[in-house]
């Protein structure tokens, strides 16, 4: 089943500056060959739900199995019978913000 996810993967009690443990985790899920998208506070990854479920523990695993205190935060959106969500999700929005010009 297709399935969007929004996830925040970062390390508790290394520092102020979490940017390298984080990057660490990005780069799992670019890897994963699943289409993502990172912003400044999530990444979304879209896919089936194994294959979603899959990364999100390799990403978070990359930390904990160097014994990083880890945080996840997760939302998903399983909309059977829909795929791209991570695009045409954002393309209807931008399309109806345009006819409001």
């Amino acid at each position: 089943m297709n399935t969007l996810v929004a996830v925040a993967i970062s390390p508790c009690g290394t520092g102020e500056e979490l940017s390298a443990e984080v990057a660490e985790v990005v780069k799992v899920i670019r890897e994963s060959g699943l289409p993502n998208h990172t912003t400044s506070m999530f990444t979304e990854i879209e896919g089936e739900w194994d294959e979603v479920m899959r990364v999100v523990k390799a990403a978070t695993f990359v930390l904990a199995e160097k014994g990083i205190r880890t945080e996840v935060v997760l939302k998903a959106d399983i909309r059977p019978g829909f795929t791209n969500m991570i695009h045409s999700k954002v393309e209807k929005v931008n399309t109806i913000l345009e006819k409001v010009k």
